[in-house]
């Protein structure tokens, strides 16, 4: 893909996300209005709004993916490990903020269960190495971690992505008693 079509993809992508989000029912022609493209451009690329919002959800589902391995929840000393996911997770949400429970085709889904099953993993493993108490209910540490990823990127926009992680990481491992 030349270098400008990919800009473009990305714009589509991110501004399609943004938009998407905040109202599923943005037509492409608002989309590629606010992305800065003409429709046919987007039009060419998808052909309805399902399909963008497809090509979204993916374009996320690999960003959390990469994250992900990034983080290297498994080799990574749990704390490293926690706060390297958390920043770069609330920078792919900022970027790309539809969420990508609503995907709608069994591979993402699939994905997506992947996903989650690596950080029930991943908590598992911070309770054995104890920085997660242990006892929660099942998944419980896992649906907290996406909440407050998710609480980061879009409720606090003054912080920066590290701050944000920052805050996650402490608001996980100490909860809200002072330090």
């Amino acid at each position: 893909m030349r270098a400008d079509a990919e800009r473009n993809l990305d714009a589509v992508l991110r501004t399609g996300a943004r938009l998407l989000a905040a109202d599923p029912g943005a037509s492409i022609a608002a989309i590629a209005a606010a992305a800065g493209v003409d429709r046919r451009t987007v039009y060419r690329r998808f052909t309805t709004r399902e399909e963008l919002l497809a090509a979204v959800h993916t374009a996320k589902l690999d960003a959390c993916e990469q994250v992900v391995a990034e983080a290297r929840l498994t080799e990574a000393p749990v704390l490293v490990a926690l706060h390297r996911y958390a920043e770069g997770i609330i920078a792919v949400s900022r970027r790309l903020p539809v969420d990508v429970r609503q995907v709608q085709d069994e591979a993402g889904a699939d994905r997506l269960r992947r996903l989650l099953e690596r950080l029930d993993g991943f908590m598992d493993r911070a309770v054995r190495e104890g920085v997660i108490r242990p006892g929660l209910p099942d998944r419980w540490a896992r649906s907290l971690l996406v909440h407050l990823t998710t609480m980061a990127a879009h409720e606090m926009p003054e912080l920066t992505n590290a701050q944000g992680a920052d805050m996650v990481v402490q608001s996980l491992t100490t909860g809200l008693r002072p330090a």
